[in-house]
Parts: structure tokens; C-alpha cells; sequence
């Protein structure tokens, strides 16, 4: 045998450099960011005590009232039942005059979810773009400015 075929038939030992290297690099790297974390270098987030300096003052609530709907109960195509009942969110100046137009609120509400279809209300999505379709139909009925807000205290399918 030849001393050319010895030597590729022998193992081939690796350097084992590269693996020291990296575990340096590491240590060396966690090291550096646990101290620029505790030395407040690097912004920690959900940290209170980091962020208190620079956040600005909170602005007082704004005048609010809320017009209570009666529950509402529609009959879908397959026998099953959807109950609705919400609040709405109106300015305290606007509140007597969208108390007043309550049943027409209420024609407007009955009138749209008895509209809907069961695939209608079981998308994912679906609660957030009902609840918007409801919301400008009410602030077409109530007027530009009356209505801010539609809360949705309960939409269940029985």
C-alpha cells in the first residue's frame, strides 16, 4: 500500500477552532446585551420605569352618554335565532334628541340583521363588519355627529 492511499483512507480530524470561536462569540455578545439592557442603553419593552420620562400626559376622558337598545331578536332562514343588544355612544348634548329617535334606531337595526344570511355572521371577521354596516346606517338615521359609537353588548346565535 502506498502512502497516498494511507493517507485518504484516514480520518480526516476536524478542526475544533471554529466551535471555541463561536462559544467565545457568544458569551461575549449575551455578556454585552445583558449590560446594555440593565444599563438602560437599549429600550426594554413593556418596561414601565423606561418609558415613564417620555410619555405624554394623559388627556382627560371626554364627555360621554350612553342610549341603552332594547334587545333585538331575528329569526334567521334555518330556524336558529340571533339576539342583539348594544349602546350607543353619543355626545350628552345629542343624547335627548337620539333618545327620541329610538324606534327608528331600532326599525334600522331589525331591518339590516334580518338581512343577513348565517354566513354572514359566522366569518371571522364578522362582528367588526356588522358592526360598522350598523353604525353608519344609525348615524344616517340619527344625523352626521350624533351617534360616535356603536357597543356591542351582546351577539349570540341560538
Amino acid at each position: 500500500m502506498s502512502d497516498t492511499a494511507a493517507r485518504e483512507s484516514a480520518p480526516v480530524k476536524r478542526s475544533r477552532w471554529p466551535l471555541a470561536a463561536g462559544l467565545v462569540l457568544a458569551l461575549v455578545c449575551g455578556t454585552g446585551g445583558f449590560f446594555a439592557v440593565r444599563g438602560g442603553l437599549v429600550p426594554v419593552l413593556g418596561n414601565d420605569a423606561a418609558g415613564d420620562a417620555e410619555r405624554p400626559a394623559s388627556r382627560p376622558l371626554a364627555e360621554v352618554a350612553f342610549v341603552p337598545l332594547e334587545p333585538i331578536v331575528v329569526s334567521l332562514a334555518n330556524g336558529r335565532h340571533l339576539r342583539f343588544t348594544g349602546e350607543l355612544e353619543v355626545a350628552p348634548a345629542h343624547s335627548s334628541q337620539v333618545e327620541r329617535l329610538r324606534p327608528r334606531i331600532m326599525d334600522v337595526l331589525n331591518t339590516y340583521l334580518r338581512a343577513l344570511d348565517e354566513s354572514d355572521i359566522e366569518s371571522p371577521g364578522a362582528l367588526v363588519r356588522l358592526r360598522a354596516q350598523m353604525l353608519r346606517r344609525l348615524q344616517l338615521v340619527t344625523g352626521e355627529g350624533r351617534v360616535r359609537d356603536l357597543l356591542v353588548m351582546e351577539f349570540v346565535m341560538t
